[in-house]
């Protein structure tokens, strides 16, 4: 049984915001589009540590980071969605002048980070007496499109991305009531390069898409491979990229209607346990158009 939603617009209000999965248990019919524009914002001054969590960030003390992200999903059938995804990213930090001009650092990189192009396909798509049970796959590449640097010593740590290209695979279970709540599941896999480590990537979300809004909450996950390795660490030589990277977060999500295809969109999100992250809390908001 196929629900009743706002429109198709908000069906990809689950898959574009940061430290999100990419995709969303929603598929578009064929022919259908959407694209949103956000502006995003986080920051944070403490860090995720081997042993402990330590406050301040090394040299640069506070790290704000913005972006500016466009994201685009179009049916080119029922069954088979592509999902584009291209942030421009500033990343500030809040060192001193003494600190910057004795290590030739900077308070600031910024330009465009990576591309992602995501591929999903329904495999099942059945009514469970009024409700409505999603099964689908979605594979996709992430990779370096703007011309940054993630080795540049202790500068690094302001970086906007590492230099990664990004082969991930998930596989995505959503269950959805006839009055609207839903659930859905995802568990992936990403191969990284550039002596990134390897992930599993997990996330569940809870939420309700009715006549009026649409309201998630979510918890994601990042388990890194042993073979990365810890800030500050044994076998830490100073390249950024080479850290074991884990995190728990936790966000909320909305979207409500301003006219029949377009409505705004918005959220926060925040790391409550993490490895080599910083404790950061982000803010989004955007406008969202379907066609």
């Amino acid at each position: 049984m196929r629900i009743p939603l706002l429109t198709s617009l908000m069906l990809l209000v689950t898959g574009f915001a940061l430290a999100q999965s990419p995709v969303s248990g929603f598929m578009k019919k064929k022919g259908e589009g959407s694209v949103v524009l956000t502006q995003f914002r986080e920051s944070y001054d403490r860090v995720f540590l081997v042993p402990t969590e330590v406050d301040g960030v090394p040299v640069f003390n506070e790290v704000t980071i913005s972006s500016t992200s466009l994201y685009g999903e179009f049916g080119i059938s029922d069954r088979f969605n592509v999902i584009v995804n291209l942030p421009y990213i500033k990343s500030e930090g809040n060192a001193s002048e003494a600190v910057l001009q004795n290590n030739g650092f900077e308070n600031e990189r910024s330009g465009i980070q990576d591309i992602k192009i995501y591929g999903k396909y329904s495999f099942l798509s059945k009514a469970v007496g009024t409700n409505q049970l999603d099964i689908i796959g979605s594979v996709g590449v992430e990779t370096p499109l703007g011309n940054y640097s993630a080795d540049e010593g202790l500068q690094s740590i302001i970086a906007i991305g590492n230099e990664s290209t990004r082969f991930t695979g998930f596989g995505i279970a959503q269950f959805m009531t006839d009055f609207g709540l839903f659930a859905t599941g995802q568990l992936g896999y990403s191969l990284r390069s550039n002596q990134v480590p390897n992930a599993v990537l997990s996330e569940l979300k809870l939420g309700y898409a009715g006549s009026a809004f649409y309201l998630d909450a979510f918890i994601s996950n990042q388990l890194s491979s042993k073979d990365g390795v810890d800030i500050l660490g044994e076998g830490f030589t100073g390249f950024f990229p080479a850290t074991r990277v884990n995190f728990t977060r936790i966000g909320l999500n909305g979207y409500v209607p301003v006219a029949k295809f377009a409505g705004i969109v918005g959220g926060v999100n925040s790391y409550i346990a993490g490895r080599n992250v910083g404790k950061s809390t982000g803010y989004y908001a955007g406008l969202a158009f379907s066609f």
